[in-house]
């Protein structure tokens, strides 16, 4: 069965489609090994490869489909606004074992956006229709598209949706804020109901997904096909598991501190570059320990952002985590 089928297959089944958004400089290769120990999303996204009038495909990207490590398929992101060079990658990671293209329509960087591309792309509906018009012809596999709700207001979002009807994308993931609302607060899950109403595609709810019993309650509340899970994957890797528990009417497990710090270990190794410094590589993690520090509270935080070599980073560790109480990794604003 190629990926293409695969994917396919999975949006058929009963059971709620679960994914690991793509987050530029996190869900490398080496992170898609990690998590899929914990048991991992049922399908992954790469980082996207950056598309313009000469673009290459990045290697480093292109290695987390070549080398997939998890056994599941894997769908290629694409960001950019250059139609010619949108089409033309398109069709040569066609080449590659991806189970579907995707294009950003909601990375909220303002590097990114100012360029009017990802997000920036949402200001512009004219021109999501050519794009999106080029390449449904242009992909042969399943076609999909990741989106915020608009750029500035959620208002936006009206004028969105009969543009993703028009081309018959075969599956849209909503991250429910805008792009200038970044990660903050106010997530419209009603809106994601209604793409679920007024589209024939599937969709994916995307956007603060922090625990198996609001996962739960969101695909039930709004009617999604599944649910794609950033960064409350860094902070819990084994919140697939408990989500597939949680409605599977299942006791959720819950990781002891010390599987907590032994994921922060695995992590630890799977992110090393050989040669690279000390503090390089405890900057590294610091990415990492930003979305994870969440579930720990603001002395974590301030602790683990001023260390500057490996023992302070194992010291402050391990006296938040080398314990055998269960933690439920839920946010503490949560």
């Amino acid at each position: 069965m190629t990926p293409s089928e695969t994917f396919r297959q999975l949006l058929r089944a009963p059971a709620p489609l679960l994914a690991l958004a793509p987050m530029q400089d996190v869900t490398t290769l080496e992170f898609m090994r990690v998590v899929m120990r914990y048991g991992g999303p049922d399908i992954y996204w790469t980082e996207y490869f950056r598309v313009h009038s000469v673009s290459n495909l990045e290697t480093w990207i292109l290695d987390s489909i070549t080398k997939n490590p998890t056994g599941r398929p894997i769908i290629a992101q694409l960001i950019g606004n250059d139609i010619p060079a949108l089409v033309r990658t398109a069709k040569e990671l066609q080449n590659f074992p991806v189970a579907a293209i995707d294009l950003n329509l909601g990375c909220p960087a303002p590097i990114v956006y100012r360029k009017c591309a990802g997000g920036g792309l949402l200001r512009e509906p004219q021109r999501i229709d050519a794009i999106l018009g080029a390449l449904r012809d242009a992909v042969t596999i399943p076609f999909t598209v990741k989106t915020r709700l608009g750029f500035e207001s959620p208002a936006e979002f009206d004028t969105l949706l009969p543009i993703f009807a028009k081309h018959s994308i075969d599956l849209l993931t909503v991250h429910a804020r805008t792009v200038l609302q970044m990660y903050r607060p106010g997530v419209r899950y009603d809106l994601m109901a209604q793409a679920v109403r007024e589209l024939k595609c599937h969709v994916l709810a995307n956007g603060n997904i922090f625990s198996p019993t609001q996962a739960q309650a969101l695909v039930a509340d709004t009617g999604v096909r599944g649910l794609m899970v950033g960064r409350g994957a860094i902070r819990n890797p084994w919140l697939f598991d408990q989500i597939r528990q949680q409605l599977r009417g299942e006791p959720v497990k819950l990781p002891l501190g010390r599987d907590v710090l032994a994921y922060l270990h695995e992590l630890w190794d799977n992110e090393i570059t050989p040669g690279v410094k000390e503090s390089s590589q405890v900057q590294r993690m610091k990415k990492f320990m930003n979305f994870i520090g969440e579930a720990l509270g603001e002395k974590f935080l301030h602790d683990i952002r001023r260390v500057e070599n490996t023992a302070n980073f194992w010291d402050v560790c391990n006296a938040f985590l080398d314990h055998a109480e269960p933690m439920t990794l839920v946010p503490v604003e949560n």
